[in-house]
């Protein structure tokens, strides 16, 4: 990492960790949901996910790399938090809650490593590779919209 392009080449193959592990992740927080419009959040997250790996795939083409993760600890941290919210938390709306509350950890950490490489992309003349990247943020962006929606529109105040 001793410029800006090895920086972007390290966080590419961060957010490539982070998103196999939420991958990974997303079918065990869809079965233990209550809601079934949460159940098909994480469901459809899971099918953006995969779309949003194969555009980290192709930025790695872009790069002349082969796709390989970097191990990020701040992702295991969440999602190792996330899974204690679902072991700890009463069934039911709490875990819900919990659960959205986890997930949004996620699209938060993501969002700002995504804004971070869009911006570096730009500065290095990598056009096509911000716009693979764009392509994800605004699904992160969306995402976190909908996880927030679900929470505020009735999953928080069931769980009260």
């Amino acid at each position: 990492m001793k410029d800006l392009e090895g920086l972007f080449k390290h966080f590419v193959k961060d957010i490539y960790y982070a998103e196999k592990q939420v991958l990974k992740t997303l079918p065990k927080m869809a079965r233990n949901a209550t809601s079934d419009d949460l159940r098909e959040a994480f469901e459809h997250h899971r099918e953006e996910t995969e779309g949003q790996i194969e555009n980290l795939e192709k930025v790695f083409e872009l790069l002349g790399l082969k796709p390989r993760g970097v191990t990020c600890e701040a992702i295991d941290g969440i999602l190792e938090e996330g899974k204690e919210i679902m072991e700890e938390a009463d069934k039911g709306d709490t875990r819900d809650a919990g659960m959205i509350a986890a997930a949004q950890a996620v699209e938060h950490y993501e969002i700002t490593r995504y804004g971070t490489m869009i911006a570096w992309a730009r500065t290095l003349g990598m056009e096509e590779a911000a716009k693979l990247l764009q392509e994800n943020l605004d699904q992160k962006y969306a995402a976190d919209d909908k996880l927030s929606k679900l929470g505020e529109g009735t999953l928080n105040a069931r769980a009260a």
